[in-house]
């Protein structure tokens, strides 16, 4: 079997995630304790018992789901002796593309967690909270091509864009909070569903280009190595191990789209992928991965029972 490994983004968080894995591998522990003294602050606290309006802060969470993933990861291999290189690829869904490189060994730890709280705070600092706004567009009908005309209509009063193409039957659009809401309106002319979501800021948009400036000045004086299996980038969904493509790539995520369906096809029809494994919280990969290619075979890797039972299958 073909193997990639998957990383979760923002809205897979959840107060006590993690701990089971940390209550029984000192390798979990320790990257959790390495991340509390890069970003001089408790998160495995908050991590462990909330409260949950402190972990959602997307400075906290972005820095905490990536954490898990690691934790994850490190566990895996180190005693259960699974090592990435044993994937084809790895991918992230946005912050989740931090999370692959720190587990694939392209950024070290500390930076990632790092990066990812100045990634979180400058996505706040861009839009003033109530400006902006995301909704998820879904149902049976909801395509791209849907979402994109939905988003032309809002794009008449303000900015208005797909930021997420996660799959068919679910796509998210950015933007102005204005331009959001005609755009909701359009999509449920043409048979969509409409939900806006509740979030603090309008991610990958236009709109989040202050944050995209910051990322770059902060990009550029990071260390990014080539890691240790190729990373299938939001922004191209394709492959690369190439750092300086990564580096680029991780500033144009911020205000890019997150292209999810097209990364998993290309893994799985030219990649020739036959099993995903998702790292970290949650099961929202997972559950996409079995949407967008039935045949494939999709793990979600939470707590020691999945770790072990993933390890025995090889």
């Amino acid at each position: 079997m073909t193997l990639a490994f998957l990383f979760p983004g923002q809205g897979s968080q959840a107060v006590g995630m993690g701990q089971d894995l940390a209550d029984a591998f000192a390798s979990a522990r320790e990257v959790f304790q390495e991340v509390d003294e890069a970003l001089g602050q408790k998160l495995s606290a908050l991590m462990k018992g909330g409260p949950e309006d402190q972990l959602t802060l997307t400075e906290n969470a972005q820095p905490a789901l990536m954490a898990v993933s690691v934790a994850v990861m490190r566990t895996l291999e180190k005693d259960f002796g699974v090592a990435v290189e044993k994937a084809a690829f790895v991918a992230g869904h946005s912050l989740g593309e931090y999370s692959a490189l720190a587990s694939a060994g392209a950024i070290s730890l500390s930076d990632t967690a790092r990066l990812l709280k100045l990634r979180g705070q400058a996505m706040q600092r861009a839009v003033p909270v109530g400006q902006g706004a995301m909704a998820s567009l879904i149902g049976p009908k909801t395509d791209l091509a849907l979402a994109e005309e939905a988003a032309k209509a809002g794009s008449e009063v303000g900015v208005c864009v797909v930021a997420n193409d996660n799959n068919n039957g679910n796509v998210v659009i950015s933007g102005d909070r204005a331009a959001v809401d005609r755009a909701i309106e359009k999509a449920k002319e043409l048979g969509a569903r409409a939900i806006p979501l509740n979030v603090s800021a309008p991610f990958h948009c236009p709109l989040m280009q202050p944050a995209a400036d910051e990322m770059a000045e902060a990009l550029a004086s990071a260390t990014i190595v080539s890691p240790r299996a190729p990373l299938v980038a939001n922004v191209t969904a394709q492959a690369t191990n190439d750092p300086e493509a990564i580096r680029w790539m991780l500033v144009e995520q911020v205000t890019g789209r997150v292209r999810w369906r097209e990364s998993m096809l290309w893994m799985a029809e030219t990649g020739g992928v036959t099993r995903f494994a998702e790292a970290g919280a949650g099961k929202v990969l997972s559950g996409m991965a079995k949407r967008i290619a039935p045949d494939v075979e999709a793990v979600p890797l939470n707590g020691p029972a999945d770790l072990e039972a993933f390890a025995k299958s090889f």
